[in-house]
């Protein structure tokens, strides 16, 4: 490398480290402002760097006018392009930035945003496609939150119902003992053990449903067989079935498959028992109440229980096994109704505790609750 060249390489290094150091200092003055206005600054210093590196060259006479004439116009419209193309880079972040701020601020929310620009780098598309669907995720938690709400507020006002009824009953009747108006002692105790019982069973229900929902420590748990616990619930509801004139029938595979899942004896036969016991209440007289048991192809268990009650309306199915929810026919309950609304609903927590689905559909006559549980496994 001759003397020029070592002369050409240190001016062209030197303003490269001048202007350099002067862009530097621009973007950190204006680091807080528009993006755009960064971006236009960063494609102009290297320009501005090599036009200051020829003009010096010039000077020193290292290149001729003709030369120089012919590099100054080529740096010339090499910056114009470099301007335009930071411009538009610039707007195209800056609408992605724009957009990600506007989902930004509606996270949670049940607004729709309009569409962004398609002309956004890919980083920034992939960020506001993740914010939108966050804001989806929020925003159905949040109505799941109000419906949770809402039927919390229901459960109140059907429970304060249900126990202000039996509990007016037990003061009549304690104040006609007390007074020596009531003339059949025997019956008037008989009653009000039987509301004592029925307060009983809602209190239960509403401790049941209270340990489900906070989730506590799994109990311990064992291979447990779906067909004898069937057959053992359908024992144990005959005689109500009997003295609500429905029939109560079980059907299970004619092989000796025990049909097991891994789970809590208790639990699962208080979700059975819930669902038959409901069954056989909305079930007319003369009417059947049908358990099902088998197994599916991917080897999961299924339970399901077809009753006559009719059918349940269309609008009502996905609010089925919601808190407290009842018909607007079982809003009421009759004088021998032990239920709160909750029956269905801990039948639910029950096997979603069990890595469980539940369901329900309309079926001819009536409908179909079905309950559908993991197998035991070897490792079990």
């Amino acid at each position: 490398m001759n003397r020029d060249q070592v002369t050409i390489f240190a001016i062209t290094a030197g303003w490269t480290l001048v202007v350099g150091l002067l862009g530097g200092a621009i973007l950190w003055r204006f680091r807080r402002k528009s993006l755009r206005l960064t971006m236009i600054v960063a494609g102009l210093v290297p320009m501005l760097a090599a036009l200051a590196a020829v003009t010096q060259s010039v000077q020193a006479m290292f290149i001729s006018a003709h030369d120089s004439l012919v590099v100054l116009w080529t740096l010339a419209f090499s910056g114009l392009l470099g301007l335009a193309m930071s411009v538009l880079l610039g707007h195209w972040i800056s609408a992605g930035s724009r957009d990600v701020g506007r989902r930004l601020r509606h996270l949670g929310t049940s607004y729709e945003p309009v569409a962004g620009s398609s002309n956004v780098p890919a980083e920034l598309a992939a960020i506001t496609d993740e914010l939108e669907m966050t804001r989806q995720r929020l925003a159905a938690s949040r109505e799941r939150e109000r419906a949770l709400e809402a039927s919390r507020r229901e459960l109140v006002a059907f429970m304060s119902h249900d126990l202000r009824t039996p509990l007016a009953g037990l003061r009549a009747v304690s104040e006609g003992l007390e007074d020596g108006v009531v003339d059949d002692v025997p019956g008037a105790l008989r009653q009000m053990r039987t509301t004592v019982d029925r307060m009983t069973g809602l209190v239960d229900d509403l401790f049941e449903l209270s340990r489900l929902s906070a989730a506590p420590p799994p109990r311990r748990r064992a291979a447990v067989s779906l067909r004898e616990l069937a057959e053992d619930v359908v024992g144990e509801s005959c005689e109500h079935a009997r003295s609500e004139g429905v029939a109560l029938t079980v059907s299970t595979p004619g092989d000796d498959d025990r049909l097991a899942v891994h789970g809590d004896a208790d639990e699962l036969t208080r979700a059975v028992t819930n669902l038959v016991g409901n069954a056989i209440r909305h079930t007319e007289r003369g009417g059947t109440v049908k358990l099902t048991v088998d197994r599916e192809e991917d080897g999961r268990v299924r339970l399901a229980v077809t009753d006559g009650c009719g059918g349940i309306p269309a609008d009502d199915l996905a609010r089925v096994f919601d808190i407290g929810w009842r018909g607007d026919k079982q809003r009421t309950p009759s004088s021998n109704s032990t239920g709160g609304g909750l029956g269905l609903a801990i039948a639910r927590g029950v096997v979603e505790s069990h890595e469980g689905s539940i369901a329900v559909a309309n079926v001819e006559g009536g409908c179909a609750f079905e309950i559908e549980l993991p197998p035991v496994t070897t490792a079990s």
